[in-house]
């Protein structure tokens, strides 16, 4: 049950939605005749696997259409959690691609290429497994649909928070060429470049082929670097083709293939805390004709990082492949096949240093005789290569809908191989910190996940009431098959779960434009192997149960709308990645730490106030208590319950996002408009506990603020048809000092961070023909 403080939180969130509304209602009086075609724009989803009308879906979803995401230049993943209530996605330091993906408070932070997800990430319907190899160019989206909540039913594990729909954009009936091209702060500038073949000759098939290439220097000057090998840098090519063919009245198929690969050098990992003996070791550096020790809680725009093996750059390389066969059988009825083959690979370079190249008096690891004065290790650097997966999936579904039915059902098959190779380099300062040891361990693990799935999801609408109730009621089960082996240890791991999830759900049409819902559903992540332990370790599913209830709301012939949603979810065995560090390199352990419950509120509005005038804000707030969470003391080797001190991981408990869309009146020549976003979101820690990371308080996130602008001089004709147009943007246009990830390496006596990108400004020149 609520907590009595948070029912008061929560039933204040509704009167402020009321305030809103009712606020909104002043500012959206129509202005005069002229007005009253005035429509905020219609959304269609497909967040029950079919497409729907985002008011008349029973589920806390956003969507972000493709031309709001042109706008924002949103050209990968990481901006999203700006935009959407809940949601947190961090790129993980070192990587290139790796996501840390968050709603309601549930993800994965390890970034292991076997970790499962907490949120599913599909693209036009395929699920990509891992968020190692989640961050790659949306090259041409039409929408990104973010499913707040367990997703069990239809969306199958490693949905227990929820699951995000990238939507590419289909091949267009005509011929037609589209363009863009932008250039910003530390020479950031990209190409895009979009065409259309429309149907080839008299048959039904048409093509679309679509290139991004992105480059730009670092952020943090890194002396001993050139600029494009500056911490922050990257270089892109991605390509995406689409071919669609109608086959006859009653067949299609759709083919979509996307690549992508980038080059850059990961952001700065800057020292904020260390322990004595680490700063004692280190700071004789200088006198040893090294680098200094640099080690400060204050932001750094420039200094040493010292290369891995006189590499600073990483490169990955993500592909996909997607065939889409549907028949339609009858008018009510149709089978569609989704096959799919994904793979990513990358070679990743993590110069966790913060310093330049030290030296220091260490000992040989073996005998701890003296060695002398050498270049040291450390404190942590890795290459990481070849980390990789690849994947199969084939999903067959019969799917239709009658006057008073809409159902779905069907099977799933998901292979997988994961494996890498972490060559590490560390110093392990020895206690007093007079004299370290120069170490290389290795960590290479990997395995094999087969899932099978059978589904099904039905919704009625009986005669009675009007027609405005809706029931619905669905299943899954799912069974899991893993294996896993380690060079830390000769055993190999092999391991089956199986899940039935549900799912239970009413909605009722208060009016033409007021619709409220109530569900109740169940999720599943799956169990496995902990893939960086020091010893085999196992971890069973988590299982979650979730309630929820909304409203979703448009006033004004449409001119605001406004959507809400109260949820309370349930955990069972939640799943906690615990990391270590010590003489042996970084470890992480996936423990089932106990139960956990969230609750919380999302609030998402948007106002047409005039003609030219629209604004949107949404509103997220999440309050989780761990019922109990179960800990190895490894003095006692007892279990003890430490809920009362836990903390959960890259969670944020309040996050906003405001902005304003102003048309300025016709010009003679185009359309000039002008878009102001602000984006705010609280505190953030990124470990559970400080018994096991003492530096956690000194690498946490104390919240985040972006102010972003833009100012657009839009519809300028090129020829009879073709269009242009010029835009002008800035970011984080305060300056703020946003923390983007950190890691505390506690076993080894330091922690560090990297901060987002600071005040940036660019241009742009979109052309359409």
């Amino acid at each position: 049950m609520l907590k009595p403080c948070t029912r008061s939180k929560l039933a204040g969130s509704a009167t402020m939605l009321a305030a809103i509304c009712l606020g909104a209602e002043a500012l959206a009086q129509p202005p005069g005749p002229a007005s009253d075609s005035l429509r905020l724009e219609e959304m269609t989803v497909t967040a029950r696997r079919q497409e729907e009308s985002l008011q008349q879906t029973p589920v806390a979803v956003t969507a972000l259409s493709g031309n709001l995401l042109d706008k924002l230049n949103v050209q990968d993943v990481s901006k999203l959690g700006q935009l959407a209530p809940n949601l947190v996605i961090t790129q993980q330091t070192s990587s290139l691609n790796a996501a840390a993906i968050y709603i309601r408070g549930i993800g994965q932070n390890e970034p292991a290429a076997n970790a499962e997800a907490g949120v599913g990430i599909y693209l036009d319907g395929v699920y990509i497994a891992r968020t190692a190899g989640a961050i790659f160019d949306l090259v041409d989206v039409e929408r990104i649909e973010v499913l707040r909540g367990p997703q069990g039913t239809l969306f199958g594990r490693n949905t227990t928070g929820g699951a995000v729909q990238l939507v590419s954009r289909k091949p267009g009936d005509e011929f037609g060429v589209e363009a863009k091209a932008g250039y910003g702060s530390y020479d950031d500038w990209y190409t895009r470049a979009r065409v259309d073949t429309g149907q080839l000759g008299s048959s039904t098939i048409k093509a679309t082929l679509a290139y991004l290439h992105r480059e730009r220097d670092g952020y943090f000057d890194n002396e001993l670097a050139s600029d494009e090998e500056d911490p922050g840098s990257l270089g892109s090519d991605s390509v995406w083709l689409g071919v669609r063919g109608d086959l006859g009245d009653s067949f299609s198929a759709d083919f979509v293939l996307d690549y992508s690969e980038r080059e850059g050098a990961p952001v700065f990992f800057q020292m904020v805390a260390a322990n004595q003996d680490v700063r004692k070791f280190y700071g004789q550096s200088p006198s040893y004709g090294g680098a200094p020790f640099v080690v400060t809680g204050t932001r750094l725009d420039d200094g040493q990082q010292a290369p891995f093996d006189d590499r600073f750059k990483s490169d990955s390389e993500v592909f996909g492949s997607a065939l889409t066969l549907q028949y339609d059988l009858s008018e009510a009825l149709a089978i569609k096949s989704i096959s799919a083959y994904r793979y990513f690979n990358q070679d990743t370079i993590c110069s966790l240093t913060g310093s330049g190249v030290m030296r220091g008096f260490v000992l040989d690891p073996v005998s701890y005789a003296p060695v002398g004065i050498e270049d040291l290790n450390g404190p942590y650097n890795c290459n990481n290569a070849p980390q990789r997966q690849d994947q199969y999936s084939q999903e067959l579904q019969l799917v239709g809908a009658t006057e008073r039915w809409k159902y779905v059902g069907g099977v799933f098959y998901f292979n997988e191989t994961a494996d890498e190779y972490n060559s590490q380099r560390l110093t392990f300062v020895l206690p007093g910190g007079t004299a370290g040891l120069n170490l290389a361990p290795v960590s290479a693990f990997g395995g094999e996940t087969t899932s099978r799935a059978i589904f099904g999801q039905a919704s009625y609408r009986p005669l009675m009431l009007d027609d405005r109730l809706e029931v619905s009621v669905g299943g899954r089960y799912t069974k899991d098959e893993k294996t896993f082996f380690s060079s830390a240890y000769a055993e190999e791991g092999d391991q089956d779960f199986d899940n039935a999830s549900w799912l239970l759900s009413f909605n009722y049409q208060l009016s033409d434009d007021l619709m409220g819902y109530a569900r109740v559903s169940t999720g599943y992540k799956a169990g496995g192997f902990s893939p960086r332990s020091a010893v085999l370790s196992s971890f069973e599913p988590e299982e979650a149960t979730a309630y929820e209830a909304g409203l979703k709301s448009e006033w004004f012939d449409k001119r605001v709308r406004a959507n809400m949603a109260l949820f309370h979810t349930v955990y069972d065995d939640l799943q906690i990645s615990q990391f270590l560090a010590d003489s042996s390199g970084s470890s992480a352990i996936i423990v089932n730490a106990g139960e956990a419950t969230f609750q919380g509120v999302e609030v998402e509005v948007a106002a047409l106030v005039s003609e030219n005038l629209t604004l949107t804000a949404s509103w997220g707030y999440t309050d989780p208590t761990y019922d109990e969470y179960l800990y190895r003391d490894p003095q006692t080797n007892e279990l003890i319950d430490v809920s009362d001190e836990a903390r959960f991981v890259q969670m944020v408990r309040n996050n906003w996002h405001l902005s304003a869309d102003y048309v300025f009146p016709p010009l003679s020549f185009g359309e000039l408009s002008a878009r102001l976003d602000y984006a705010q979101s609280s505190e953030r820690y990124m470990f559970p506990l400080d018994r096991e990371t003492p530096f956690n308080e000194e690498i946490h996130d104390p919240g985040q603020e972006n102010l972003s602008a833009r100012l657009t001089l839009a519809d300028m004709r090129v020829g009879d048809e073709g269009t242009w147009e010029i835009g002008v943007w800035g970011d984080n246009l305060t300056d703020q000092n946003n923390v983007g990830d950190g890691i505390d390496f506690g076993g080894l006596g330091f922690a560090g961070k990297y901060w987002l990108q600071p005040r940036r400004f660019g241009v742009d020149v979109k052309l359409k023909l």
